[in-house]
């Protein structure tokens, strides 16, 4: 049987690939804090040992701390990376990493490709950056998959939050200038079980199909829990955070598109199926 080692594996996207490799076929071998710290190259060797795929989705992931402990998010998103592809390298083993929306910045309004310019806003995305520059220059066989905007069962997200806001308040503000794709964990997940069966090697774009601001899903989410709620759009500026947040997350998803054996959902679709699903524990 295949095995697929998975950092992070406590996490709500690692948590849904581990599901649904188990389901596909594949040994689901998972790791995590605090047993498990991929800044510890001994524990990093273990991973790779574990699996004929590894898959990266851990992460520094708290994008406002991140501004004020940059040496602890680049140990874990620039440094670990590198010396995960070197050690995989040698093993001669398949690494797929999970990068984010955050390197691309705002340079542009439109859709955004693999290979388009790229300024991150962020501590939290410069090091997202730089580990994917790192896996790349160690030489090794891989893949990374940049996602967005991501929602899941366990862990905690915007629409999660958005969800308990909306249940406790009876007015709330959205951002309506921020422009991307909610894109499910179960959804990513299927994408990397692809890259997993065809090992392509380079950067790719994943998400759902359609665009939209963060009033838009908040608009879904209210009416799809009929929440007695009243929504007002505003800006990013009236909600200023300590990290900069791109304005433009809109992803071009042609280049996965051609490996993928399932069409890329609308995000409405998976949200609203997430949402039946999940309803009562929100």
């Amino acid at each position: 049987m295949k095995r697929l080692a998975i950092t992070g594996a406590g996490g709500m996207l690692g948590s849904d690939l581990a599901k649904l490799a188990t389901a596909n076929g594949w040994e689901a071998v998972g790791f995590d804090l605090p047993n498990y710290d991929i800044t510890d190259p001994e524990h990093l060797q273990q991973i790779v040992d574990a699996g004929d795929v590894i898959v990266n989705c851990a992460a520094y992931t708290n994008v406002d701390r991140a501004e004020s402990e940059p040496q602890l998010c680049a140990a874990v998103n620039a440094v670990a990376p590198g010396i995960l592809g070197q050690l995989a390298t040698a093993a001669n083993k398949y690494v797929i990493h999970v990068s984010t929306d955050f390197v691309y910045g705002d340079l542009t309004e439109q859709p955004q490709r693999e290979d388009d310019p790229v300024k991150p806003l962020s501590v939290y995305g410069k090091t997202k950056l730089a580990g994917e520059q790192n896996l790349l220059d160690s030489g090794c066989h891989c893949s990374i998959i940049r996602v967005q905007w991501s929602y899941g069962a366990n862990g905690a997200n915007f629409v999660s939050k958005l969800a308990q806001l909306a249940a406790e308040r009876r007015e709330l503000k959205v951002v309506s200038d921020q422009v991307g794709a909610p894109t499910w964990t179960i959804d990513s997940a299927r994408a990397i079980l692809e890259l997993a069966h065809h090992r392509p090697h380079g950067v790719f774009n994943f998400a759902a199909a359609g665009y939209a601001t963060r009033y838009d899903v908040a608009k879904l989410i209210v009416r799809e829990l009929a929440l007695p709620v009243t929504l007002t759009p505003c800006s990013s500026s009236e909600f200023p955070t300590v990290a900069a947040r791109p304005l433009n997350s809109q992803f071009n998803c042609a280049k996965l598109e051609q490996l993928l054996d399932f069409s890329r959902p609308e995000w409405q679709v998976s949200l609203c199926q997430f949402l039946s699903q999940t309803m009562v524990k929100i």
